[in-house]
């Protein structure tokens, strides 16, 4: 995951310095406030590995199988109907993918939190840690009404270094975004595809209770973006490059933030 964090309407939502590619975010979390009369927003710390993690740590499935697996094949979500307009995930093809994507880490905005301008080598080599990794995370273009505009990075935050540092749950899927372009920051843009993603997650991973993500505490549009989305704040968590904040969607808590 790379080191980001900003509004999903001014730029970049944070990324893991564990993840592929540089930089990122960890942390450690306490209690986050949870309602304990729901199983389904309970913050509560399961000890077993999900089966996954230990078929990838034994290195006993193929790649293509892993991808599949891990994220209910992404690429095949479909598009989904927003109040901004249609909207569709397509996973990254780097030939094709990469000036757009290197275009965008370029911005200043961008570069500030997800630290991956410069030479497109660079943005290449994060992409294709993730195209040509084990599946725990897929990065994507978000494509508005058959636009290009934003970059997204779907991934399995229960198999990645950050469950080190917050009480993950089996299939907790976490998220990352940058908006590219100047002219489609501040519009609340932002706020309507996540919540429009972290939705189509929810109904395309049914072994998915929560999505997750973790802004910098600091950055007040950002969370007010994660907020408006029907995400709660959970928790601060210390992570590598900065104090961030916790935000979870509820499956069980969807249709009612």
């Amino acid at each position: 995951m790379p080191p980001i964090d900003a509004s999903a309407d001014t730029g970049a939502v944070p990324v893991h310095p564990g993840r592929p590619g540089p930089g990122g975010d960890a942390g450690e979390s306490g209690d986050n406030g949870d309602n304990g009369d729901n199983g389904d927003c309970e913050d509560t710390l399961d000890l077993r590995l999900p089966d996954e993690f230990v078929t990838l740590l034994a290195g006993g499935t193929a790649h293509a199988d892993r991808t599949d697996d891990l994220l209910d094949h992404v690429g095949a979500w479909g598009p989904t109907i927003t109040p901004v307009g249609p909207f569709h995930l397509v996973p990254v093809r780097v030939g094709r993918d990469l000036p757009l994507v290197h275009r965008w880490m370029n911005d200043p905005a961008v570069a500030a939190y997800w630290d991956l301008g410069g030479s497109p080598a660079r943005t290449e080599e994060h992409l294709r840690s993730q195209c040509e990794g084990d599946g725990r995370s897929v990065p994507c273009l978000g494509v508005l009404d058959g636009t290009p505009m934003s970059y997204w990075e779907i991934y399995r935050a229960d198999l990645d270094p950050l469950a080190r540092h917050y009480p993950a749950r089996p299939h907790d899927t976490g998220v990352h975004l940058l908006i590219g372009d100047a002219a489609d920051r501040a519009r609340g843009l932002g706020s309507a595809l996540l919540r429009a993603v972290a939705d189509l997650a929810l109904d395309r991973r049914p072994a998915c209770a929560r999505i997750v993500a973790e802004p910098d505490l600091h950055n007040t549009p950002s969370l007010a973006a994660f907020l408006s989305a029907g995400f709660r704040y959970a928790a601060e968590v210390d992570l590598p490059a900065k104090r961030a904040a916790l935000m979870i969607r509820d499956r069980s808590l969807r249709h009612l933030m």
